[in-house]
């Protein structure tokens, strides 16, 4: 692993998309922000826009619903600041388009540790609540959680964030 690399995972509205902004707009000049959310309802558009409007000038963006991996790569580059934000919707575009997540998650991992610049990936802990009362839910957190153990053996950098406040799990440096 060459670059830099940060995970930074949490639960809903715990502050881990704002921590990991700040920490991207520290590393560089003209970061880049990598989407995953795809805007099926006036719900999700209005997040979108939020997050959107939440950055300034310096940021482009970059839509990657289901070709991650790949979009990463294309950003490679040893003065790259990359900004992943999330992989937990990442899965569930890949769960919903049948696509083999365990495949996905390796390539994922791959372009990680190729990365040469500054990369940081932004995931909800899903695995802390109850478990889901049907079998596409718990499939969903199942490919979650092992997309998260996976991330977070490769990062060089592990961060959980829990009520705005993080606590590092992982820093090799």
């Amino acid at each position: 692993m060459t670059g830099s690399s940060l995970f930074v995972l949490g639960g809903a509205r715990s502050g881990k998309s704002r921590y990991a902004q700040a920490r991207a707009e520290v590393a560089g000049d003209n970061p880049v922000f990598v989407a995953t959310a795809e805007a099926f309802d006036d719900e999700m558009r209005d997040r979108i826009a939020r997050h959107r409007a939440d950055r300034d000038a310096r940021w482009t963006t970059v839509e990657a619903p289901r070709a991650l991996p790949a979009a990463i790569d294309a950003l490679n580059a040893k003065d790259a600041v990359v900004l992943v934000d999330c992989l937990t919707l990442w899965v569930s575009n890949l769960l919903l388009a049948e696509a083999d997540i365990a495949l996905a998650g390796r390539q994922l991992c791959d372009a990680i540790a190729r990365f040469e610049g500054s990369l940081i990936l932004v995931a909800n802990e899903v695995g802390l609540g109850i478990v889901p009362d049907n079998a596409l839910a718990r499939a969903f957190r199942d490919a979650a959680g092992q997309l998260n153990q996976s991330v977070a053996a490769t990062a060089r950098e592990v961060v959980l964030l829990t009520v705005g406040l993080p606590l590092t799990l992982k820093s090799d440096g």
